[in-house]
Parts: structure tokens; sequence; C-alpha cells
């Protein structure tokens, strides 16, 4: 391998050291602060971020997937199921919380991330993944379409940017079967 070219791995994570916990809390104040905060519009003190994650890995319907480069987190998704009581919505995961820290993109870490949760997804036995997006996020919409999700629908007042009110996209793509079907 050539010295200059880097290193890029996708794990699922169930646990996070503090070194991780810490990589993955700046990235993440690094994407809020370039707008990609997943609900977030300034970061959150680091107390909070860093009690999100690790309440956010101890529900059983959601999964956190990290991308690094160099052996750094620099990049996250997300894969969230139905609760066990909804039986209507089994079928279905949400993919969220998916991002690239700013000066880690362009190695493709945001496809690989999307893929492993999309493998993981048809592991589960689900058939379809959502997700929304603001209009705004012009790469991940890309991204997105390109992927094989198809818009069914916008929001036009879906989240606020800046002073500005704008426009959301929701998608579904359908997965292949792999798997078994989840339980109830």
């Amino acid at each position: 391998m050539n010295a200059g070219t880097p290193t890029l791995t996708v794990e699922r994570v169930i646990e996070l050291g503090a070194e991780d916990l810490q990589a993955l809390c700046d990235t993440t104040d690094a994407a809020i602060l370039d707008g990609n905060g997943f609900g977030w519009l300034h970061p959150p003190p680091r107390g909070r971020l860093q009690a999100f994650y690790r309440g956010m890995l101890i529900i059983p319907e959601r999964e956190l997937f990290v991308g690094r480069l160099d052996g750094v987190i620099v990049a996250s998704a997300q894969l969230w199921r139905p609760t066990r009581n909804n039986e209507a919505q089994a079928f279905a995961g949400t993919l969220t919380s998916h991002w690239v820290a700013p000066w880690a993109r362009g190695h493709g870490l945001a496809r690989m991330l999307l893929q492993a949760v999309e493998e993981r997804a048809q592991a589960l036995g689900l058939s379809h993944l959502k997700l929304d997006v603001r209009e705004t996020q012009e790469a991940a919409i890309q991204l997105y379409e390109a992927n094989g999700y198809e818009r069914w629908g916008t929001l036009p007042v879906y989240a606020r940017v800046g002073a500005a009110l704008v426009a959301g996209y929701f998608y579904v793509k359908p997965l292949p079967r792999k798997g078994k079907p989840r339980a109830g």
C-alpha cells in the first residue's frame, strides 16, 4: 500500500472506550458546526454529547456505526429499528445521524457507512430502509439517490438552518431479503 493512502474502515460499535468517545464527540462537534447537526444547531456541552452516545448504545433498537480514517473515528451513522411493540412497522429501519467530519470527506466513508447499515438491516431481516435529509445537504442527497433511495415526500418546513426554515426530503429504499425476519 502507498504510504500516502489512508486506511479506511467501518464497524458497528458495541461499546466506546474513552479515546473513541472523545474522537466521536470531536467529529460530531465538527459536523454540527458544518451544518450536519442531526438536530443540533450548536454543539451541546461535552457531557451531554457523551451521555447521548452512551445512552444510544444501550437502546436495543439502535445501532451505532463508525468510520475510521487511519484508525481514528471521523464518521458515523445509526440504524434505528422500531421498538418491539411496533409490529406494524417492524419491516423497516431508519438510517439517521449519517455524517463524515469535514476534514475526512472525499475518501468514500459516507458510502461505506451506508453500505454497512444496509447490510446490517438486511441481516436483521428488514425489507426497507428509510431516511430524511434537509434540502441543503446536497452531497447527501446525491449519495442517497445514487444508491437507490427514492424520494417519496417533502416537508416544506423541516428544519432551521441559520435564520432560515428549510425543506426536508424523505426517502425509502427496498432491501433485498437476506437473513431471518425480525421477531416481534
